[in-house]
C-alpha cells in the first residue's frame, strides 16, 4: 500500500494530470475564443483536444487502473446470459399485465372511496 501511494505521488503523474487539465482549459477556452467559427470544426477541434487529454490522463496510475477496470468490465458482460427475443417478449407482456390490473385495482378503489366520502359528506 505504501508503494502505490509513493507511486500516485511522483512528479511525473503530477504532470501528466496537470497536463490533462490544461489540455481540457484550452479546449473549453478555445471552444469560446473561435465562436464564430461553423460548429462542425468546433465540434472537431474539441473531440481532439478531449482525445489528447484522456490519452495523457490514461498515462497516469489512476488512468493505467481505470483502464484495467474498464477491460475487467468488458469481460464480466462477455459473462452475462443474454435472454432470447421470446423470453424478453413474455416478460415484457407479463409486467405489461401486472401494470394493467393493478392501475385498474388502484382505479376502481379510488372510485369505490370517493363514492363513500361523497355518500357520508353528503
Amino acid at each position: 500500500m505504501n508503494n502505490n501511494t509513493q507511486v500516485a505521488k511522483s512528479p511525473l503523474n503530477a504532470v501528466l494530470w496537470i497536463l490533462a487539465i490544461a489540455l481540457v482549459i484550452a479546449g473549453v477556452y478555445g471552444n469560446s475564443y473561435f465562436g464564430g467559427e461553423s460548429l462542425l470544426y468546433r465540434v472537431l477541434g474539441m473531440l481532439v483536444v478531449a482525445i489528447a487529454a484522456a490519452m495523457v490522463a490514461f498515462q497516469t496510475v489512476q488512468g493505467k487502473a481505470f483502464w484495467v477496470l474498464l477491460k475487467g468490465a468488458r469481460t464480466e458482460i462477455r459473462k452475462v446470459v443474454w435472454p432470447t427475443r421470446q423470453e424478453t417478449v413474455q416478460t415484457t407482456m407479463i409486467v405489461s399485465l401486472v401494470v394493467i390490473v393493478a392501475g385498474l385495482l388502484l382505479w376502481g378503489l379510488d372510485t369505490l372511496l370517493g363514492w363513500l366520502v361523497s355518500l357520508v359528506i353528503g
